[in-house]
């Protein structure tokens, strides 16, 4: 029987501008999505599509759109356009 070594970050995950409670978060509202996510105008339907987005992003800006994102899940549609 093999022994199945604890689960540790990838260098990319430890490297990650995004927190492991958002990663996580994320995963879950990812997870077999059919219909996407609209946040920063733009749809998202997975959860790499999703990261890769959020880290080429500024820490603010990173910040706005990761809860535009929760709060679409959330509601189950995108929020509200702000002028």
């Amino acid at each position: 029987m093999h022994k199945v070594p604890p689960q540790t970050m990838t260098d990319t995950e430890s490297a990650s501008p995004i927190g492991r409670t958002q990663r996580r978060l994320l995963r879950r509202i990812y997870n077999g999505r059919t219909v996407p996510i609209i946040a920063d105008g733009k749809d998202f339907l997975t959860y790499k599509a999703a990261i890769k987005y959020l880290e080429a992003l500024e820490p603010d800006a990173r910040d706005v759109v990761y809860e535009e994102m929760k709060a679409s899940a959330k509601h189950g549609k995108a929020p509200p356009a702000q002028s």
